[in-house]
């Protein structure tokens, strides 16, 4: 679920109902009732080619599936490999968009190595000379009381904005800035203007012994700030052959938030897309549902940023093509909490299923997902998901309850059989 809703910060504290389990360890699955599931770190060959408690394990063993990373490049070739398995032809949609990432930054002064934290918005580079304190809190006559002219500059956190502080160091000449944090833990700062030298975070417990040294003797250091400014992601999208125009699109995201597995956000999701494929394909000895060769499945990458990947799909879509769909099912979060809610737009009112508690509570209600972007074209959309629950964003984002995937694909099978027919 992508956090471009204010509403989230709220609701973490909220409550999942129904039966969880743990991912971690083996998979072990009972039938009936109460079967279990876990994760282990290895991928697993499915062995129920309609479980999506497989694929969804499988997905959480690669960790946080961050736009952009090795780990959501692994994922979507998993689902690659598992659409095309079940008979599907499959392409990926390669996009683009802006995204800061710090892919290890530190600073070394002879044979000890700081670990620091690049800001956000900072340029890259590695770079050596000398480390000049600057006293104060770095105000313009500070930085010029200081030899910092092709130095770089070691300043403490405080008295201005992060971006005022590394412009008053760029114009005094220095080639990098080294900024304490105020506190012993770090922080990684934000530049709201474009800076000219690269910008490195230390944590007070680290800098400040440093700041000291550096006011009293000739330190030599080696900056080295090794950021990314740009994210490239990447989409699935999965058919049969020779349908090139889709009466309805069936979506979820797959990557999740730095640090969390995203088992319920949204492994989950994903996992009941590929299922609902699997089931309508005539691989595995099925015969192949007449429904198949009306449905495109997307898995988008890219959501928890701001709906990248849906919004980069329908950006690239013709008019006909979108005017041409009946409908966009979204499946975000469907496997924690009893209740599956499943809103839509007018033309679909007939299929939606609501819990009006939840819709009238907005600290349960969830915020934009992907069906948003094709809401904004006119496409009717359906969208699934069972609210929020405590480990929404968080690394416990590990525990699901198996059998509620099952019900959320058997109910979106049903919604398609109607919506099709």
């Amino acid at each position: 679920m992508s956090r471009a809703s204010s509403l989230r910060k709220l609701l973490k504290r909220h409550f999942a109902l129904g039966l969880s389990i743990l991912i971690a360890g083996a998979i072990a699955i009972s039938a009936g009732h109460n079967s279990k599931g876990t994760a282990s770190n290895a991928q697993a060959t499915p062995p129920n080619p309609i479980d999506p408690l497989t694929d969804m394990q499988a997905l959480v063993s690669l960790g946080a599936r961050v736009a952009g990373t090795a780990a959501t490049e692994k994922a979507s070739q998993y689902l690659i490999d598992q659409y095309q398995k079940a008979g599907y032809e499959t392409e990926i949609q390669t996009f683009t968009y802006p995204k800061f990432r710090d892919l290890g930054s530190s600073l070394e002064i002879g044979s000890q190595a700081l670990e620091g934290w690049a800001y956000n918005g900072s340029i890259a580079g590695q770079i050596s000379g000398r480390l000049v304190a600057i006293p104060n809190n770095g105000q313009p006559n500070d930085f010029a009381s200081v030899p910092v002219k092709g130095a770089i500059a070691i300043a403490r956190r405080g008295g201005m904005t992060f971006s005022e502080k590394v412009k008053h160091a760029s114009d005094a000449g220095a080639i990098a800035i080294v900024i304490v944090n105020n506190e012993p833990k770090n922080v990684r700062g934000t530049l709201t203007t474009q800076p000219a030298i690269p910008v490195l975070g230390l944590s007070g417990a680290d800098g400040d012994p440093l700041l000291e040294r550096a006011r009293t003797a000739v330190l030599t250091a080696t900056l080295k700030v090794n950021t990314q400014k740009d994210a490239v992601a990447r989409n699935v999208i999965a058919h049969l052959p020779g349908v090139t125009q889709p009466k309805l699109i069936l979506g979820a995201h797959y990557d999740s938030v730095p640090g969390s597995p995203g088992a319920n956000d949204n492994a989950s999701g994903t996992a009941v897309v590929l299922a609902i494929a699997r089931q309508l394909s005539r691989s595995f000895g099925q015969s192949q549902s007449p429904l198949s060769r009306q449905i495109w499945f997307i898995a988008f990458d890219g959501e928890e940023d701001g709906l990248q990947g849906s919004q980069a799909f329908v950006n690239r879509a013709t008019p006909q093509f979108l005017s041409n769909l009946k409908g966009m099912l979204n499946f975000d979060m469907v496997a924690v909490n009893s209740t599956l809610q499943m809103e839509g737009s007018l033309s679909l009112k007939s299929f939606t299923r609501v819990d009006e508690t939840m819709m009238k509570n907005p600290a349960l209600r969830l915020g934009s997902s992907d069906h948003a972007s094709f809401k904004s074209q006119n496409v009717p959309v359906l969208f699934f998901n069972r609210g929020y629950e405590p480990n929404y964003h968080s690394p416990n984002d590990k525990t699901v309850t198996p059998k509620l995937l099952v019900e959320t694909k058997d109910a979106a099978l049903q919604s398609i059989k109607q919506i099709l027919k």
